[in-house]
């Protein structure tokens, strides 16, 4: 279990994250999200000891890193896949790893063979794609077989067999019991491989539950609507907390309504109605809800 209780860190005016507590249970995935700047990879730092709290604690298994005798043993960390000396190759920076643990070389071999790499083991890391470099990456993470898994974006340049490897292995990994923290900005893949949701913004939290109750919080559910007499149907239901949008000639959707709303409206109004679809709401939808007063980085326009 992963544990945070008040932990904060600033560096000099910038609060990166601000009075965090959150707990990370065994045996489930646990998501962590956040648009850019929230404070998601200085967490994870300081959950590794590679930063050093400004207040609060963040302890694995009810210790700090620092005090793990074993960490490789205890904790499988993914932060950085381009942290490998360039020179070395897939095989030999393992065997440099698990050396430090007193790991034997038929471990080595077995995460090589897990993470896809027997054909680039002699290769120079050097020469990996990034996609190479994150299965190298969660190797050495796999490494000690340990109990508790930290993956930040391990899923970033993997291509499509390589990104349901991951979910497949996080959820596996979870089902025997282990501690599965793990970020990524693919909120469709997130939605396939967590449990629970953990969701950060500038710094604090402002989500910590269920997939499902995150999910729950989704707003701008859709109901399509599909009507030979559209346009006057459109009229009939505007209002102003209604969005229309016209996304065929015969084809509505509407946008803060439930579906009955508009069937009993439809009913009313002698509107011939084909089609009611309630579009349910997505776990991009109700990120998007949670953050929307929380990104910092906003992009422009595109001029048309």
């Amino acid at each position: 279990m992963i544990e945070a209780t008040g932990l904060t860190k600033r560096y000099g005016s910038k609060t990166a994250v601000d009075n965090v507590t959150f707990s990370v249970k065994p045996g489930q995935v646990t998501g962590f999200l956040g648009p850019n700047g929230a404070g998601k990879s200085t967490t994870m730092r300081l959950a590794v000891g590679l930063d050093r709290p400004s207040g609060g604690t963040i302890t694995i298994n009810g210790r700090r890193y620092a005090d793990l005798k074993a960490p490789l043993r205890e904790v499988g960390v993914l932060l950085d896949a381009k942290a490998v000396h360039t020179g070395r190759s897939a095989i030999n920076h393992l065997r440099a790893l698990a050396a430090t643990h007193s790991i034997g070389r038929a471990r080595v071999d077995e995460v090589i063979a897990l993470a896809g790499l027997e054909s680039v083991a002699r290769k120079r890391v050097g020469g990996f794609s990034l996609g190479m470099g994150q299965r190298l990456g969660i190797a050495a993470a796999l490494l000690g077989d340990p109990a508790t898994l930290i993956l930040d974006e391990p899923v970033n340049g993997l291509d499509p067999e390589g990104v349901i490897w991951v979910r497949n292995l996080a959820r596996f990994l979870a089902s025997e019991g282990r501690t599965v923290f793990l970020s990524s900005h693919l909120m469709s893949e997130m939605a396939q491989t967590a449990d629970h949701i953990i969701v950060l913004g500038r710094g604090r939290i402002i989500a910590d539950a269920p997939v499902n109750e995150i999910l729950a919080l989704a707003t701008g559910t859709a109901v399509l609507v599909r009507t030979p007499d559209a346009e006057r149907f459109g009229a009939l239901l505007a209002a102003p907390d209604i969005t229309i949008a016209h996304r065929e000639p015969h084809l509505l959707q509407v946008t803060g309504l439930s579906a009955a709303m508009i069937g009993e409206l439809a009913a009313s109004n002698c509107v011939v109605l084909h089609e009611l679809s309630p579009q349910s709401g997505s776990l991009e939808d109700a990120y998007l809800a949670l953050t929307k007063d929380e990104v910092e980085y906003h992009a422009g326009e595109v001029a048309r």
